[in-house]
């Protein structure tokens, strides 16, 4: 509709109709006013103190050089791991041995399942930490806000009070059983026992598993407790592309087979087939060894889709592929 048809904001002192178009400005008068009022001096100026900040800024002492110097005792931002003893080349790609399951959950097990997120409770693994450092639990803070705190992190994942891991029957929460020696402990606890004693992980999930926001942490933390690949009967596709971008493998039972059908309740010893030929989407064996003896055979597919992906997973995820890329260049 042209301005002039639109109801009249109000009249003039000679009792005329004034409309929008009548005081709107025009796009020279925008022009003069701003050529007017702002020139080259102003920016330099402005930009020239950026550093300087207020009083309450300078008073802030900070280290100096070409790299951080990272404060162990920080509880909000600590060195990222995920470089620590990188070597400039990558190892070739091997299959996974003797393997335990961290975690079994079922359908549509979501990202906030297994990010942490939300309030860090005093009791929790995260808390205890915290709690360690000094830090009161009213001082705890959200985990969003201690993100850069790997430490903090990774002891939340997995650790959402709706999870529920199926080796746990009748129980909600991060918790989870350690094999062989059958002790119920948290997710986290039981990550580092395995750790400790060189014991690769594996998750085993449902339909759409990691669904929901892409959390960038979902897939981190899976890594750094230790997880080598998660089983499913499907993949949301943006975690699946995270999880395989941190140098997780991702696999799925073939159609008609699952979890259930396989009769894998998380007690079993797995041993993924796997070597430096890896192609996208190249079928996978895995043999589950149970308590008793019992041996479950089965095929699964990679679901490392893409060439790229390939390189991304056997530099051990898209970081590694980058900064590796970058010290050659």
């Amino acid at each position: 509709m042209a301005l002039e048809l639109i109801q009249p904001l109000g009249q003039d002192p000679q009792g005329q109709d004034v409309y929008l178009k009548d005081i709107w400005p025009t796009q020279k008068a925008v022009a003069d006013a701003v050529a007017s009022s702002m020139g080259p001096e102003m920016f330099i100026e402005q930009y020239g103190q950026a550093s300087a900040g207020p009083p309450e800024w300078q008073k802030i002492s900070g280290s100096e050089g070409d790299l951080y110097q990272w404060d162990e005792t920080s509880t909000y931002v600590q060195e990222p791991p995920f470089f620590v003893d990188m070597p400039a080349e990558p190892a070739p790609i091997q299959g996974i041995e003797s393997a335990r399951c961290l975690v079994s959950v079922g359908d549509s097990t979501t990202t906030d399942h297994i990010s942490p997120a939300g309030s860090i409770k005093a009791n929790s693994p995260a808390g205890r930490y915290l709690q360690a450092q000094g830090v009161k639990p009213e001082d705890f803070n959200q985990y969003g806000a201690r993100r850069g705190n790997d430490r903090v992190m990774t002891r939340g994942t997995f650790a959402n009070i709706r999870l529920k891991n199926l080796m746990v029957p009748g129980t909600e929460g991060g918790v989870t059983v350690h094999y062989p020696s059958g002790e119920q402990t948290s997710i986290y606890e039981a990550a580092m026992k395995y750790r400790d004693e060189g014991t690769p992980l594996v998750v085993l999930a449902g339909a759409e598993y990691g669904t929901g926001s892409s959390r960038d942490w979902a897939a981190k933390g899976t890594y750094l407790l230790g997880v080598r690949a998660v089983i499913a009967t499907s993949f949301e596709r943006i975690h699946r592309s995270n999880l395989v971008g941190m140098g997780v493998l991702p696999l799925q039972f073939r159609e008609g087979e699952s979890r259930e059908s396989l009769g894998l309740d998380g007690t079993e010893i797995f041993d993924i087939s796997l070597d430096d030929r890896l192609v996208p989407r190249q079928a996978v064996e895995v043999m589950a060894r149970k308590a008793d003896g019992d041996v479950v055979h089965f095929v699964t597919t990679c679901r490392i889709d893409t060439p790229v992906e390939v390189v991304y997973y056997r530099n051990g995820g898209i970081l590694h592929t980058v900064l590796r890329q970058l010290a050659k260049s």
